[in-house]
């Protein structure tokens, strides 16, 4: 399936998803978001994709909403609006993009060149790693534009660095260079431009050959959705009942016996077959 505002490539194990507006600083538009959405969920349902990449094509990563419209660009009844669900449906139901992303059962990195900026900054949020290169500028700047912080930024962006520098950076909208989003923890990394992509598929490449599908999908809900819990309660509600079904099976086999013998383990088990019976537990 071909994109309007995206590019899909699949190399080997890592699915590189490019936003792809180049002349426009790949401003986002309400159709990029549903193409992200749906690639990201085709992504959730390949097995042969390990690992999801998002970078943006040219020399912006996302420089925020296409605001061609003028004001009307935040109005949902209005043509060409950047509105993030369609009208009269709430964006809770079904999460759009961030929902996709959350959800999937892919990890993901944002690969961020340039600046990443407004929805720009918020869609690599539910991204569970990110990495920036020396000039990238990051900007949670809905303030300015008479917003509110969006795409559960509110929920993500504390989470990630902490009440403090999130209301701080919310409450400036000031742009942050990519040394200050690194030292917030924000970004894990900080590289030269020309080594951002291959840094990235580095990573991607690290998981995607040392560890098991399913394990990776189980521990990325699990750290995300028990972190903010006030105590283990929860997740020790969880850990051990999926540790017990998983312990038996053909993966933790492999992961083994690939340990003892000292050679890459080649895990048989697919997410989109063999997730545990427990699975997805926060709908029970």
């Amino acid at each position: 399936m071909a994109y309007e505002t995206l590019l899909y490539e699949l190399d080997g194990p890592v699915l590189t998803i490019t936003l792809n507006r180049p002349d426009k600083l790949n401003a986002y538009t309400a159709v990029m978001g549903a193409e992200l959405a749906d690639a990201f969920h085709r992504a959730d349902e390949d097995d042969a994709v390990r690992v999801v990449i998002v970078t943006g094509a040219g020399r912006g990563f996302c420089a925020g909403a296409d605001i061609s419209g003028g004001a009307a660009s935040f109005d949902d009844k209005a043509p060409g609006s950047v509105a993030f669900s369609a009208p009269g449906q709430a964006r809770a139901e079904g999460g759009g993009f961030v929902g996709a992303i959350f959800n999937c059962r892919k990890p993901s990195i944002a690969a961020i060149n340039g600046a990443a900026v407004g929805v720009g900054a918020t869609l690599t949020l539910p991204m569970d790693i990110r990495i920036a290169e020396s000039n990238a500028r990051y900007g949670f700047i809905f303030a300015r534009r008479g917003l509110v912080p969006e795409a559960g930024s509110a929920w993500f962006l504390p989470k990630l660095v902490g009440l403090p520098q999130a209301l701080r950076w919310c409450l400036t909208g000031n742009l942050i260079p990519a040394e200050e989003a690194k030292a917030a923890g924000l970004v894990s990394e900080v590289v030269e431009p020309e080594r951002l992509l291959a840094r990235a598929r580095e990573i991607a490449l690290e998981i995607a050959e040392n560890t098991a599908p399913v394990s990776i999908a189980l521990a990325r809900q699990m750290l995300w959705r028990f972190s903010g819990d006030p105590d283990p309660s929860g997740v020790l509600a969880v850990d051990g009942r999926l540790s017990m079904e998983l312990g038996s099976g053909p993966d933790v086999k492999e992961g083994v016996g690939a340990f003892l013998e000292k050679r890459a383990p080649r895990f048989p088990n697919k997410v989109s077959e063999d997730m545990p019976s427990l699975y997805p537990w926060w709908k029970d």
